[in-house]
C-alpha cells in the first residue's frame, strides 16, 4: 500500500514561518518586507483595543485596593470606636468599684451587697476591666502614680511599698494609674568616702 493513512500519497508539506534563518542566521526577506509594510488596521485595532483593556484593568485593580483599604480602615475605626465607648463607661463605674474595695476591706461587704458586688466585678471582668498595682511590686512611673516617697534599706530599687488606690486596665491601655506610695534604697552617706 503507496498511500498514507489520511489517503494521500504525497507527502507532508513543512512550512518553516520562523523570521530567522537557523542555518545562516539572517532575517529571512518574507520577515523584512513584513516589517516594512504597515500594519493593517485591523491589528491597530486590536493593539487598542489591548492598550484600552490594559487600562480598564490597571483602573479596576486601582478600585478594589482602594475598596479594599476602605473596608479594612471602616472595621478598624468600628473597633477603636467600641473600644473607647467600653472604656468610657467603664471609667465612670471605677469610683463604684473603688467604694466596693473599701467595703470589702472594712467587712462590710456582706448579705446582698456582696452579690451584687460580685456581679459586677464578674461583668467588668468580661468587658476586659483588670485591676492592677500590688505591694512589693517595682515602681514603673507609666502605670503607677506615686503619691508619697520615703527610704528604706528593706529595697534594692525603687519600689512600691504602698498601694493607695488600684490601678485599672482594659488589655494594654491603663485607665487609670495605681496611686502608690513608693520606697527607694537608703541613700549613700557622704561620710562613706
Amino acid at each position: 500500500m503507496n498511500t498514507r493513512e489520511n489517503g494521500s500519497g504525497e507527502e507532508p508539506v513543512i512550512r518553516d514561518n520562523r523570521k530567522i534563518d537557523p542555518e545562516t542566521g539572517e532575517v529571512r526577506e518574507t520577515a523584512k518586507e513584513q516589517a516594512d509594510q504597515p500594519a493593517p488596521a485591523a491589528d491597530l485595532a486590536s493593539v487598542e483595543l489591548a492598550t484600552q483593556l490594559a487600562e480598564r484593568t490597571a483602573d479596576l485593580q486601582r478600585l478594589q485596593a482602594e475598596y479594599s483599604n476602605y473596608r479594612k480602615r471602616v472595621e478598624r475605626d468600628r473597633t477603636a470606636v467600641k473600644e473607647q465607648a467600653v472604656a468610657g463607661v467603664l471609667a465612670e463605674l471605677l469610683p463604684v468599684l473603688d467604694d466596693i474595695g473599701r467595703a470589702r476591706d472594712h467587712g462590710e461587704l456582706t448579705g446582698g451587697f456582696a452579690k451584687v458586688s460580685e456581679s459586677l466585678e464578674t461583668a467588668t471582668g468580661k468587658l476586659g476591666l483588670s485591676a492592677f498595682g500590688t505591694k512589693g511590686e517595682p515602681f514603673d512611673p507609666t502605670v503607677h502614680e506615686a503619691l508619697m516617697h520615703s527610704y528604706s534599706p528593706d529595697v534594692a530599687e525603687p519600689t512600691c511599698v504602698e498601694i493607695l488606690q488600684s490601678g485599672y486596665r482594659i488589655g494594654e491601655r491603663v485607665l487609670r494609674p495605681a496611686r502608690v506610695a513608693v520606697a527607694e534604697p537608703e541613700e549613700p552617706s557622704s561620710n562613706d568616702n
